[in-house]
């Protein structure tokens, strides 16, 4: 006599689509180049698509996957700020030394 399992809450056996997306590349250049603490978060979650792809959990894959790609994109926009506000602050340094040095030279 053969015996049927369900199988828990939120797990499916077969997968409804192509694997998703685990975003580990991507992860590892923001980390480096970018923006550490955001960068380490997204490792975490790229390495946690495949691990539950093999556990069979295509869900909790789908979840990890989408929150990785959000971790990356927050790493290169906090990039993105701090470039942009790094350069603002070196011109208006510049600019209040230049008005230094005119002012020296009266």
């Amino acid at each position: 006599m053969e015996q049927s399992y369900a199988s828990p809450s939120g797990m499916s056996p077969l997968p409804p689509g192509p694997p998703p997306k685990n975003w580990l590349v991507e992860s590892i250049l923001v980390t480096i180049f970018c923006c550490l603490p955001f960068g380490i978060v997204a490792i975490i979650n790229a390495a946690n698509v495949n691990s539950r792809l093999a556990l069979g959990d295509y869900n909790g894959a789908l979840d990890a996957s989408q929150k990785a790609g959000k971790w990356v994109k927050y790493s290169l926009i906090g990039w993105a700020v701090f470039a942009v506000l790094y350069v603002v602050f070196v011109v208006v340094m510049g600019v209040g030394a230049g008005m230094l040095g005119a002012l020296d030279n009266q």
